[in-house]
């Protein structure tokens, strides 16, 4: 008995071991990948790289804005997912939850002994052993799940901050509420995993029915993104169309004050 528990001790240490030098080395990877695509010469000079190729300014905006409620909805998808452990997305979910840390990783200072521990509860030890072993257990993220939950008052803040920095608009607020509270009014309701909420929650929301898309939860994540994607394009179409009418017409209106006034000088 007492051998078993030696064993079983020495095998969590290896884990832990291997899952730190292995988060380690992601995120020195993925730090060096960013830098190496920032200072890069199309990154900085090709129109491909610039979002104001594709969006308006005052829409980009709203657009950043938005990001960080998206990233706090992931964050509770997270959590849920493994607090909960809804079957059949145990590989997909591992996938999300290594890459979301270590966007958050990436990321993190580490100027003080708070950010250092945070850094730490970062670790995604139970993806990695999912992973690794093909089994999650949900006793190792524990501190991992403090530190996301940590996380999400970190772009609340953002948020907060993006917000009235730019002078914009908290009503985006509002519909993130709605949404939200639907997302998890959906979950209970319907039985549902959290993906298969946001899928259904997505759906109603853009008009296209109240279902799941996809099969498997890479299909139901890509309709997600299409879904999303969809409509926030048709948006940007709309408000462009309405301004290039507007400017248009303003521009006639002072074409004809320009005319008026030279009539005038004339006189």
């Amino acid at each position: 008995m007492m051998e078993e528990i030696m064993l079983d001790f020495l095998w969590f240490i290896a884990l832990l071991l291997i899952s730190v030098v292995l988060f380690i080395a992601l995120v020195q990877i993925v730090k060096y990948s960013l830098r190496k695509i920032k200072s890069s010469t199309f990154f900085r000079t090709s129109r491909l790289a610039n979002p104001l190729e594709y969006f308006p300014e005052e829409e980009l905006s709203n657009i950043r804005q938005v990001c960080y409620l998206v990233i706090i909805v992931l964050i509770v998808v997270d959590i849920l997912y493994s607090l909960f452990g809804w079957s059949g997305n145990l590989i997909i979910f591992s996938i999300f939850d290594i890459l979301m840390s270590l966007h958050f990783a990436a990321h993190a200072p580490r100027d003080s002994f708070k950010n250092k521990i945070v850094l730490f509860g970062l670790l995604p030890l139970g993806s990695l052993s999912a992973l690794i072993l093909q089994s999650y257990f949900v006793g190792l993220d524990l501190f991992h799940l403090i530190t996301l939950a940590y996380y999400i008052k970190v772009y609340y803040d953002k948020f907060v901050e993006y917000t009235e920095t730019n002078s914009i608009g908290i009503t985006i607020m509002l519909l993130f509420i709605i949404v939200f509270v639907s997302f998890f009014i959906t979950i209970i309701v319907e039985d549902v995993s959290p993906l298969d909420s946001l899928n259904m929650v997505s759906n109603a929301f853009t008009s296209n029915g109240y279902t799941v898309l996809g099969q498997s939860g890479l299909g139901k994540a890509n309709a997600i993104l299409l879904v999303w994607s969809g409509f926030l394009l048709s948006c940007v179409g709309t408000a462009t169309l309405s301004v290039s009418i507007i400017v248009k017409h303003i521009d006639k209106k002072f074409d004809g004050l320009e005319e008026l006034a030279r009539r005038k000088k004339k006189d």
